[in-house]
């Protein structure tokens, strides 16, 4: 399904029913909007790791602009204002009065941006392996000197730190390189490779669009810096960090707990950058209880 706001058409894709019977009653769900990383990814891996979140929340699963299968627009269009804007805009086209959110890693920093700025119409937020400011670059480039191979080094500084990117076998070659510290159980947990063949499906030719990821490091995520703002956020909020997170480490996340002052931080031990896969039940788990904690699931 897309939506077309602000000028270009946005995906989305719906898992789980927002009102449902349960015995005689008629329990109305949350609706949660899941934000993917990158900047470039999309949604397809919350489908693998988040479906099951669908019992406790109605889903809401979205490409942002120039993701997976929303439109391809020029270069300038990807920012993360832009990114905020269209997650307002998406729940004015669906008629949800308010939402829950949940992002991760880049995608929760565009939730951090939208609760900073809608907090009237969110519900609830849930930050994954995320940060608050520009200065995550800067601790992960210095986590990878002390952990990482001369090799990974070198494709970090050759490809990601400024957005180098020229097609997708760079971006495969730069996973293939990177994914042992993306993932903690990388042995087990490998990232999977997705081969559409149906030809409605053929568009998404690589998980990651090298655009929107080349905008993000070559710009605004090097001076965006949400910080001194944060305190604006006053809904629940529950905080997800992985202890071996080299890209936004744990360190971020005790900056937002700081200054969200209705939050909760949780960092999983033996867990990555990749914490949806690495903990997958448990990540399911906290989410669950953080959704039906308090007012829970309404009758109708």
């Amino acid at each position: 399904m897309k939506a077309t706001i602000r000028g270009t058409e946005i995906y989305f894709d719906v898992a789980g029913m927002h009102v449902e019977p349960q015995g005689k009653e008629l329990i109305e769900k949350p609706v949660l909007f899941l934000i993917h990383g990158g900047p470039g990814g999309n949604h397809i891996h919350f489908k693998y790791d988040s479906t099951k979140l669908q019992k406790y929340a109605q889903l809401i699963f979205i490409d942002q602009r120039g993701c997976g299968w929303s439109k391809k627009t020029k270069k300038s269009d990807y920012t993360l204002k832009n990114n905020i804007e269209d997650i307002e805009a998406l729940r004015k086209y669906l008629g949800l009065k308010r939402i829950c959110v949940l992002g991760i890693s880049y995608g929760g920093m565009v939730a951090q941006g939208y609760a900073i700025k809608y907090s009237k119409y969110i519900d609830k937020l849930i930050l994954v392996v995320t940060a608050p400011s520009y200065h995550f670059i800067e601790e992960a480039r210095n986590n990878l000197k002390k952990i990482g191979t001369p090799q990974q080094v070198a494709v970090c500084d050759k490809f990601l730190w400024n957005g180098n990117f020229t097609n997708d076998k760079e971006v495969d070659h730069y996973f293939e390189i990177m994914d042992p510290l993306y993932l903690y159980n990388y042995k087990k947990k490998k990232r999977k490779k997705l081969s559409p063949k149906k030809t409605n499906l053929k568009q998404l030719k690589n998980i990651w669009s090298y655009d929107v990821l080349n905008a993000g490091f070559s710009d605004f995520l090097h001076h965006f810096n949400f910080v001194s703002k944060l305190k604006k956020i006053t809904c629940p909020t529950l905080i997800l960090a992985g202890q071996n997170d080299w890209v936004c480490s744990p360190n971020q996340s005790r900056i937002m707990a700081h200054h969200i002052k209705n939050s909760k931080l949780k960092i999983f031990r033996k867990c990555g950058h990749g914490l949806t896969s690495d903990a997958n039940k448990k990540y399911i788990k906290e989410i669950s209880l953080f959704l039906t904690k308090e007012n829970g699931l309404r009758k109708r």
